[in-house]
């Protein structure tokens, strides 16, 4: 398999599924591209009918979007088991991953991923509004799994939200007691550990990811 990412500094979506991916020890050829450059869109019109990260070959097979490559993984090499096995937790995973998916367009765009970076950022209404159901979210769960992942046992809802713990360490964002534990679960990972390493080592600017003021 290959799986085509951007920079790790970064790149949210190819975050989450190198995240499930290796988190499993699932083999596969990492193929990373700097954003928004001319080599990145070339490579992937190559292969790809859409030219976003993350997209994986496996085969004769094309999967694009990290929700999409997360549940094939989960299908064909997990035996499901990147979902909780009880169809209740499962349904609530499910959920809140296409939340995820799908909301909290107020925190992507003023709290783009740099994990590079030490920011503040005068936040919106509406961002504030994201932080508050984040906050609920990891809450919530942490009152049903202490001390562990969203579902107990690590899943593609973690997956999900890893990057969202990352932007709240860069903008230094305070959450309630419970979902600040939840925060440290996820930071203190050694795969996405990993990940920030490799990061870390980045050079490549992305303009329009740096946003807010430097914090020394």
């Amino acid at each position: 398999m290959q799986l085509f990412i951007g920079n790790k500094n970064y790149s949210t979506w190819s975050l989450r599924s190198w995240y499930l991916m290796s988190k499993f020890n699932i083999k596969f050829a990492e193929q990373q591209l700097v954003l928004d450059t001319p080599e990145f869109y070339k490579t992937l019109k190559n292969s790809f009918a859409v030219q976003k990260v993350p997209a994986l070959i496996d085969g004769d097979l094309q999967v694009w979007d990290s929700l999409a490559i997360c549940e094939y993984i989960n299908d064909a090499y997990l035996s499901q088991a990147a979902w909780p096995k009880n169809i209740v937790q499962r349904a609530t995973a499910r959920s809140l991953s296409a939340e995820m998916h799908s909301s909290f367009m107020a925190l992507r765009n003023e709290m783009p991923m740099n994990i590079r970076a030490t920011r503040k950022v005068e936040l919106s209404d509406a961002a504030k509004k994201d932080i508050t159901r984040i906050d609920d979210i990891f809450s919530q769960q942490q009152r049903i799994y202490p001390n562990a992942w969203l579902f107990g046992e690590f899943s593609i809802a973690d997956a999900m939200y890893a990057p969202i713990v990352l932007r709240l360490k860069t903008y230094q964002i305070s959450l309630s007691e419970p979902a600040m534990r939840y925060c440290e679960q996820v930071l203190n990972c050694p795969v996405l550990q990993l990940w920030i390493t490799q990061a870390l080592c980045e050079s490549d600017i992305v303009e329009s990811d740096e946003a807010g003021v430097a914090v020394s």
